[in-house]
């Protein structure tokens, strides 16, 4: 069975948890493990920070679209921007990296999200914004049976 979500919001800070515990509350339905939920929850805050504080260069004025689908126990995550987009995706995606040092960024929220997910996929093109793609099978076998 399939089931599918979306979501939009405006690019604050403040909406980061706002997209965690929604996604987190929609996954909860496949029965994921405690660390499966927190890899997922974790991802999902790395991706829609990029796109405020990067994306959107703190402009409030954007807005962040969430699409989940889950199917066959895999979650298959879209986060997506209409910001500035990147220069440079395999740079952008370098442990440590970051454009904004002055705001003390790690630089490892695509490191993160490489992690915790089976598949990440990057499509971004200069001022157009960014799409990432997130994959992860559950380990639970009830949850494939769907």
């Amino acid at each position: 069975m399939r089931n599918e979500m979306n979501v939009q919001f405006s690019a604050l800070s403040e909406n980061e948890s706002f997209a965690r515990i929604t996604v987190a509350a929609f996954v909860a339905q496949l029965d994921p493990t405690m660390d499966e939920l927190t890899e997922i929850k974790t991802v999902v805050s790395e991706a829609v920070t990029n796109a405020i504080i990067h994306g959107y260069e703190g402009n409030p004025a954007g807005t962040v679209y969430i699409s989940v689908v889950l199917e066959d126990g895999v979650v298959d995550l879209i986060i997506r921007d209409e910001g500035i987009g990147m220069d440079d995706i395999e740079e952008a995606r370098e442990p440590l990296f970051t454009t904004k040092p002055e705001l003390e960024r790690s630089g490892m929220g695509f490191t993160i999200m490489e992690n915790f997910m089976d598949e990440i996929e990057v499509i971004s093109h200069k001022g157009t914004g960014t799409i990432i793609r997130l994959k992860k099978q559950l380990a639970n076998k009830k949850a494939m049976c769907n």
